[in-house]
């Protein structure tokens, strides 16, 4: 009997066997086709799966989600922003195995809260910054939900200063300013030369005045919204992956100064904003923490 992982992500799809509960191996992975993205997710599964009977599947989707009905939204996916039932076709897929849903932030919460830096807490918040920026919330041992499970959808907190358009609609999120993606349109725009968020980190760390300037103004922002974050929550811990996240000193300088400026309340002056430690795709991990069941009632319901 297999247990199986899928990450549905911004960019990329992938899908994994879990082992020893938590541990997500024999991993594939493809880029987010413009078309046919549930085939491309049901070819993953199908390859990942063999021959073996499946009996559960953990699923983490970009959001929104709704995971009453089973429904993924990703807005960075035109193919499913109007809604995909991922839930029942991947039931369709493997009749009889337990499917387990939950928004690609709270996948990245459990992931921290039982194998990374919130290991051992009973408060805090997980985030990815790479193509866009999500995040999931522990609170009192337990993954924060809400009402449609899309709780810890840090990134549509809105930044002072800036007015740019987010995916979502509205403006001045901090997806539309810090993210990967983001940061690297805004580059762009100002005559830096690359095309991607890797290489605008390789430019700033190599002096280059716009792409320094670029990832100043993501942390700046990033810094910003954990602030909000930690006062709004009552937490003292952050943790931070994903690929932008990689970008060193010239994203995490400005970062940390941000926090200095605006984290001023007594119970926020500790707040310690860390690197995750979880270096082989933590929504993946969190979805097969999901698909196992270590994400049981008390903690994620």
């Amino acid at each position: 009997m297999a247990v199986l992982a899928l990450d549905i992500g911004a960019t990329k799809l992938a899908a994994g066997v879990v082992h020893g509960g938590r541990a997500v191996r024999e991993v594939r992975q493809v880029k987010v086709p413009g078309e046919g993205v549930w085939e491309a997710c049901r070819g993953l599964l199908v390859e990942v799966a063999g021959a073996e009977r499946v009996s559960a599947v953990g699923i983490g989707s970009a959001g929104p989600v709704d995971v009453r009905s089973g429904v993924a939204s990703p807005l960075n996916i035109p193919e499913w922003r109007d809604g995909f039932p991922i839930v029942a076709a991947v039931q369709e897929l493997f009749p009889g195995a337990v499917i387990r849903f939950a928004i690609d932030g709270a996948c990245l919460a459990l992931a921290e809260h039982h194998l990374g830096g919130l290991r051992g807490l009973r408060d805090g918040l997980a985030m990815t910054v790479s193509s866009g920026i999500g995040g999931g919330i522990i609170i009192d041992g337990r993954v924060a939900v809400g009402r449609t499970g899309n709780a810890g959808h840090i990134g549509h907190i809105v930044v002072p200063g800036w007015e740019e358009p987010c995916g979502c609609g509205g403006v001045g999120c901090v997806e539309a300013v810090a993210s990967g993606m983001s940061s690297v349109r805004w580059a762009r725009s100002r005559g830096w030369g690359g095309n991607t968020g890797v290489e605008l980190s390789e430019a700033a760390r190599a002096g280059d005045e716009i792409a320094l300037a670029a990832l100043a103004r993501s942390g700046t922002a990033l810094g910003q919204a954990i602030s909000s974050a930690a006062a709004l929550l009552d937490i003292d811990r952050v943790v931070i992956g994903g690929g932008f996240a990689e970008s060193g000193a010239p994203l995490w300088d400005p970062l940390r100064a941000a926090i200095a400026k605006h984290a001023r309340l007594g119970f926020t002056r500790g707040l310690r904003v860390v690197k995750s430690r979880i270096t082989n795709g933590a929504t993946l991990v969190g979805a097969g923490v999901l698909a196992a069941g270590h994400a049981t009632a008390d903690e994620y319901d």
